[in-house]
């Protein structure tokens, strides 16, 4: 893809360190002003006050409210990205990267609670050519999670019975649902979290016998 034909993107002129970080203040305070009062109702001009900046000098940064829509949605991708990419690296079973990948997909959404609202609420305010280029990006993770699943299939870890795609959508559910009830001031860090979501899913996945036999995971006892 050309940049002619890039979905909205933040403009290369300019891109300093000192201008990439505004850039990255803008976008994080649009994702919270999207968040409060939904994209529909948020303005150019609301986001510029929120920053401290006049509406035309947004411009220098940014090229419409979409294009801030768009980076939004974009920061999560690429943190998903990463998620593939460093369980990728892990030399591990298919099932113990499964493990990891979910616990690391859970901890970043409940520290990205903002972001993950937008992302789910409002992703089809994009127009066609944007909003098919995110749900292509989404596509590459979901690819990953249902090919790691097969795989701990083949070694026998997981339950052949299960079909790949069908447990992967159903993992999402668990782990993305998480962004609806976090409180970062609640009982919970993000990695107890992150820890308990991918063991019910692992417990879930390998199938009650398989469960049975294994020993209890995890850094915390159990007290009653």
């Amino acid at each position: 893809m050309s940049k002619s034909d890039s979905p909205p993107g933040v403009p290369e002129a300019g891109r300093t360190a000192s201008s990439k970080k505004r850039t990255q203040d803008i976008i994080d305070a649009a994702a919270q002003i999207f968040h409060d009062q939904g994209y529909a109702e948020t303005s150019v001009h609301d986001i510029a006050e929120a920053v401290g900046i006049l509406k035309g000098s947004l411009y220098y940064y940014i090229r419409s409210k979409e294009d801030l829509l768009f980076q939004v949605l974009s920061d999560v991708h690429d943190a998903f990205k990463g998620i593939v990419e460093r369980t990728r690296a892990l030399d591990a079973p298919a099932v113990e990267r499964l493990r990891y990948y979910i616990c690391e997909h859970v901890i970043f959404n409940t520290q990205n609670v903002t972001k993950m609202a937008v992302f789910y609420h409002d992703y089809r305010s994009l127009s066609e050519k944007p909003l098919a280029e995110i749900v292509e990006r989404r596509r590459f993770y979901e690819d990953y999670l249902r090919d790691l699943i097969a795989e701990a299939q083949e070694e026998g870890s997981v339950n052949r019975d299960l079909e790949p795609k069908l447990a992967a959508f159903t993992l999402f559910g668990m782990m993305n649902w998480v962004y609806h009830w976090f409180q970062p001031s609640g009982a919970w860090t993000p990695s107890q979290i992150g820890e308990q979501v991918a063991s019910m899913a692992i417990d879930g996945l390998v199938g009650p016998e398989a469960s049975r036999s294994r020993a209890p995971r995890g850094r915390r006892s159990a007290k009653a």
